[in-house]
């Protein structure tokens, strides 16, 4: 029998069947790609970055004074590497709710606000009664009055670097920089003072806040594992000795049961700037970050302020 002859396909149906082929490849590989994500696009489809301090914050009603002893004390390190990159941009929403921590910080801080466009956010105006002076600072957003008021990282930052934060993780060390307990709205000439000293150096003009401002530094640094130096612990430990029984500050509520007795719900009570004078003995009030004070004398100073 003769040899059967196929028809050759025409140049058109060879092109035809190409094209089909190739489209079905391409549909292969892209759903393969489809299918199997990178690592890095696996992470940022799923998981959100976490900025967390890596120990709890003191139980509320923890001493400040016996806290501090916890503390490692320690050498300086070597300020090499620092830069102010290494705790992230300033100022992130790491708590996501739409304001930056600067602006969450006046609205902390500040009375009597208003806002940029009337969101409520974005602070254009307010009051500050600050601290660090004692004194009422008028804020107003602008170009050349911003600055009037500062939000001072209670541990600076470039301290932090030299005393424990370079062993953090970048997440950790972003939480430090924005947390609420190490934040405080102050005068811009007296933040710019202190730079980057620790209790050694520099505290607050305002006396009567120095008890408040030393034990929010020992919750700050026992919070993110921060150590002390000598010069440094025997300052604190100084300062404390005055105020017997000073709370090591938290960022969570006053809770009446920790200190044994059953105040007026804080809800109820007035907003009050720690360590400014009062008039009232035994008046109650909150602070800004939630803690209860009372209009009282201490051993050292006979005037009535805002006390733990």
């Amino acid at each position: 029998m003769p040899p059967v002859t196929r028809p050759r396909p025409s140049a058109r149906t060879r092109a035809v069947a190409f094209s089909a082929w190739l489209a079905t490849s391409l549909a292969i590989v892209a759903g393969l790609g489809a299918a199997a994500p990178s690592p890095a696009q696996a992470a940022d489809s799923t998981t959100a970055t976490v900025y967390a301090a890596p120990n709890p914050q003191p139980a509320y009603g923890t001493e400040a004074a016996v806290l501090l002893e916890t503390i490692p004390v320690k050498g300086r390190a070597p300020k090499t590497g620092y830069t102010r990159d290494e705790f992230g941009p300033a100022w992130l929403d790491v708590d996501r709710n739409g304001c930056d921590t600067r602006n969450d910080m006046l609205n902390r801080d500040l009375t009597d606000i208003t806002y940029v466009n009337s969101v409520p956010c974005k602070v254009a105006s307010g009051t500050l009664a600050d601290p660090y002076t004692a004194t009422a600072i008028a804020f107003l957003r602008g170009t050349t009055t911003s600055d009037d008021v500062q939000i001072d990282h209670v541990v600076a930052l470039s301290d932090a670097w030299q005393k424990g934060a370079q062993q953090l993780t970048y997440e950790q060390r972003v939480a430090l920089a924005n947390d609420p307990l190490n934040l405080q709205s102050t005068d811009g000439p007296t933040n710019q003072q202190k730079g980057d000293g620790d209790a050694a150096t520099w505290l607050p003009p305002n006396k009567g806040f120095r008890c408040d401002y030393v034990a929010r530094q020992v919750s700050v640094k026992a919070t993110y594992s921060l150590w002390v130096t000598q010069a440094e612990h025997d300052a604190m430990s100084a300062i404390l000795a005055g105020c017997p029984g000073q709370l090591a500050p938290t960022n969570q509520p006053a809770q009446a049961a920790a200190q044994g007795s059953a105040p007026a719900p804080t809800s109820t009570l007035p907003l009050v700037t720690p360590g400014a004078y009062c008039s009232t003995e035994g008046a109650q009030g909150v602070s800004s970050i939630g803690l209860l004070y009372t209009c009282k004398s201490s051993a050292t100073d006979s005037r009535l302020r805002w006390r733990q």
